[in-house]
């Protein structure tokens, strides 16, 4: 009789992921409290796979990525890359990882350097981490501005005399130097128009197929989220609030607050009807959160005990790939 096989171990794990900002207050600003940004994020990124992170502006998502590629030292947690918990690493141990987990920004204005060419940006990692000459890296350069769709001759150019679009190919390009085997996308295209951000969506998934990439995709935006991602994560004030497949989330949401959100995604046949739900307050804050479910104050199927209890990320009955974090088996 064969033995089964071991489950393949996933390339990220996050375990318990905490990032909370001292708040300085008073005339000597002293740290009476803290802003819980991320508030115990425990995920599973499979290598090859897209995850998507959605929710509110302000919620985490982006802090979490930032903790992810270290660009933050979490407040505590793990964050298990390929086994090595990077999070326990000094900088000087987690140079070597670096080349293996690349980010790349909202804003491809503001990420890029308006003092360097695009040559000398997309070149800097190369610089960074000692490899090839001179020659070499010119060479490599262009070989990646022609995988992102960019001519030769944008290596001699600067940022500013490129659209919103071409910079964040730019982005791209760099973030790919090293070859990486993680991508944390931060809102590629919400800043940019429609119309080229299905040409960014589209070359980010024909580099996913090319060179076997592993991408956590960002966003607020459903709809663009369910276009790239295998499995969808919905944050919601720090926390993971729901978690499952992309077609099984839009399907057959199960949490109240990824309900609300998909009923408010456009619909393209104006004569199709959806029950829009609206919530009701503004999200707390994350200074000081509430008691419970986090998620309670703005419910509208809030119970005694969600204003008490917060509930756990466990399956949904008979979905064990689709947890969700409520008290209720809606």
């Amino acid at each position: 009789m064969d033995t089964p096989a071991a489950p393949t171990p996933p390339l990220l794990q996050l375990d318990d992921v905490q990032m909370h900002f001292p708040v300085r207050e008073g005339l000597f600003l002293r740290s009476t409290r803290s802003c819980r940004a991320v508030d115990g994020v425990s995920l599973q990124l499979r290598a090859g796979e897209t995850l998507g992170l959605v929710g509110e502006s302000g919620c985490g998502k982006s802090t979490l990525g930032k903790c992810i590629v270290r660009l933050h030292q979490p407040t505590a947690g793990r964050i298990l890359f390929e086994g090595t918990d990077l999070a326990a690493l000094g900088q000087a141990a987690l140079k070597p990882w670096r080349r293996h987990l690349q980010m790349v920004f909202q804003d491809p204005v503001e990420s890029l350097n308006a003092r360097h060419t695009v040559g000398e940006i997309v070149a800097e990692p190369f610089v960074i981490h000692g490899e090839g000459d001179a020659r070499e890296r010119r060479e490599r350069v262009l070989g990646l501005l022609d995988k992102v769709g960019l001519p030769a001759a944008a290596a001699d150019r600067y940022p500013f005399e490129f659209s919103g679009g071409q910079r964040q190919r730019i982005g791209i390009a760099r973030a790919l130097a090293l070859r990486p085997r993680l991508l944390v996308c931060d809102e590629p295209v919400s800043a940019l128009d429609v119309s080229i951000q299905s040409q960014v969506l589209n070359l980010l998934l024909e580099l996913q197929r090319e060179l076997g990439l592993s991408y956590l995709f960002i966003a607020h935006n459903l709809a663009v989220v369910k276009h790239v991602s295998d499995r969808i994560a919905i944050m919601y004030l720090g926390r993971i609030v729901e978690l499952a497949p992309a077609d099984a989330l839009y399907a057959a949401p199960r949490h109240p607050y990824t309900r609300a959100l998909l009923s408010a995604i456009p619909r393209p046949d104006p004569r199709g009807t959806r029950e829009r739900i609206v919530l009701q307050g503004d999200v707390p804050s994350p200074i000081n959160p509430p008691s419970g479910c986090p998620f309670h104050p703005r419910c509208p199927h809030a119970t005694d005990r969600c204003r008490v209890e917060a509930p756990a990320l466990r399956p949904a009955p008979g979905h064990p790939d689709h947890t969700v974090s409520c008290h209720l088996d809606l």
